[in-house]
């Protein structure tokens, strides 16, 4: 039998640029706003925060279509802030985080709820609700500049031009260096992580021909539609 050839390497453009970032993994923050932390069952009252990943190749350009994932009936949408590592490293301290940052993007955290639910009430692991095929959508890298305000600023999701989701990074538990520097204790970042820092409140479903637009001020837009 013939060895396949290794597939591509999954990969999220520089917005404003021909260049492209090789995703080596996606790491994920759970409910890292206090509304979506109470709207889950949770306790927002900053216990250490908890993380999950999905598989690099769940990337999804803005614009893509994605079909509704099978052994669901119940797929959840959930824009978060996406911060891409440009130089790793284990221990990072909290007041150097920024430094190991390269950009921002806005991603959508696409989640089979239902299945999500009945692991839970099991006690077992979420990765089947969590990283399924086309499960993390992402707008272009924006490269972080001076002036950007990691913990400040709208961030928005509209289905079929309806507000579902609306809040400010401001509102989140543990701020992007915080969360950086908790992560860096449990594993080495390196550059081309992808970390999903978590979503507002106003999680909720998503069928056939949804149109899904998510924002976050400052950043390119990600489009998505479910076919």
């Amino acid at each position: 039998m013939e060895i396949p050839q290794a597939s591509p390497v999954p990969n999220l453009p520089v917005a404003g640029s021909a260049q492209a970032l090789a995703v080596r993994r996606i790491l994920c923050v759970g409910q890292n706003y206090a509304a979506h932390a109470r709207e889950m069952g949770g306790d927002p009252d900053r216990a250490p925060p908890f993380f999950f990943d999905k598989p690099a190749d769940a990337i999804v350009p803005s614009g893509g279509a994605i079909p509704y994932p099978p052994r669901t009936s119940d797929l959840h949408y959930e824009v978060e802030l996406v911060v891409a590592i440009g130089g790793g490293g284990a221990n990072i301290a909290a007041a150097d985080a920024r430094d190991h940052v390269l950009g921002l993007a806005v991603g959508i955290d696409l989640t089979r709820r239902d299945l999500q639910a009945e692991a839970k009430k099991a006690g077992r692991p979420w990765d089947m609700a969590k990283g399924f095929d086309m499960s993390a959508p992402c707008a272009p890298l924006t490269l972080l500049t001076p002036d950007f305000a990691l913990n400040r600023g709208a961030i928005t999701l509209t289905v079929n031009g309806a507000v579902k989701q609306q809040g400010d990074l401001a509102d989140m538990i543990w701020s992007v260096p915080e969360i950086i520097a908790e992560l860096s204790t449990y594993i080495a970042l390196a550059p081309g992580d992808l970390i999903f820092t978590g979503t507002p409140a106003g999680v909720g479903p998503l069928v056939r021909g949804d149109t899904v637009v998510a924002r976050v001020e400052g950043l390119p837009q990600l489009e998505i539609r479910i076919v």
